[in-house]
């Protein structure tokens, strides 16, 4: 098949993540929020009153371990500053919130999704 690059690659474990949030109840607020260099959040969600930080990641490969152990705490730092960020830009005054790991791995061709509640 065609070998795509990275941003692609990106936005479709993005795209997949979405789909499995739409199908498990989630409504997509937004994608890819910025927090200028302090960090971005893939995909900011809401699901019984509950906003949620979603980090995409995916794997085409096992060859550097799987999609949930490629987050490293530095990333999970700037994830916290960026969905504080997102709080204050938005003027979120409910605080009912938390980090979620989407971890797609494709395996066989077939993406198999993880989705960790309070991953961080």
């Amino acid at each position: 098949g065609l070998l795509m690059d990275n941003t692609q690659t990106g936005h479709n474990f993005e795209s997949l993540a979405e789909k499995f949030l739409v199908k498990n109840c989630y409504k997509i607020i937004k994608r890819n929020f910025h927090y200028g260099k302090l960090g971005e959040i893939d995909i900011v969600a809401e699901k019984d009153n509950i906003l949620v930080f979603c980090e995409v990641k995916g794997r085409n490969n096992n060859k550097y371990g799987t999609a949930i152990e490629s987050v490293s705490y530095g990333k999970q730092i700037k994830l916290r500053k960026a969905a504080e960020g997102y709080m204050i830009i938005n003027k979120v005054t409910n605080n009912d919130r938390r980090m979620d790991l989407v971890a797609i791995d494709v395996i066989d061709g077939k993406p198999q999704i993880t989705h960790l509640e309070n991953a961080f």
